[in-house]
Formats: structure tokens, sequence, C-alpha cells
């Protein structure tokens, strides 16, 4: 057995896995400890904008869907 190169890996570069983004909240760039978000404190202010309600889904409730659903 010859005593060459043992044990030494190949260098590889490291891809990620998803694209850079800004932080949704304040426009930094994002870290991967908080992703999407750059900070802990981003994703807390995150955290209670949906606990609080402040994000809502808008529904809009026709007429005519109550009446196909009874048929």
């Amino acid at each position: 057995m010859s005593k060459g190169k043992q044990g030494t890996k190949p260098s590889a570069e490291v891809v990620p896995l998803r694209p850079p983004r800004p932080c949704p909240i304040c426009g930094q760039e994002s870290t991967r400890a908080a992703y999407p978000f750059c900070s802990k404190r981003c994703k807390d202010v995150d955290l209670h904008r949906w606990l609080t309600g402040a994000y809502a889904i808008a529904a809009v409730e026709g007429e005519g869907e109550d009446d196909e659903e009874e048929a």
C-alpha cells in the first residue's frame, strides 16, 4: 500500500439550496440561521403580526355559492 494522500477529500463548492432573498420585514440580507428573515427580531415581528391578525386572507362570499351547495 502506498502512503500517498490518504484521508484527504477533494474540495467541493457548497451550493446553496435556496437563492438569497431580502428579509420580508426590513429588507436586509437574510441569514441562514433565521431564513427567510435576517434576525430573530424580524422573525418575532412576523410572528406577532400573525398572532394579532395583522395578516389576513380576504374572503369574498358570493350569493350564488350558498345556493349551489344546498341543491
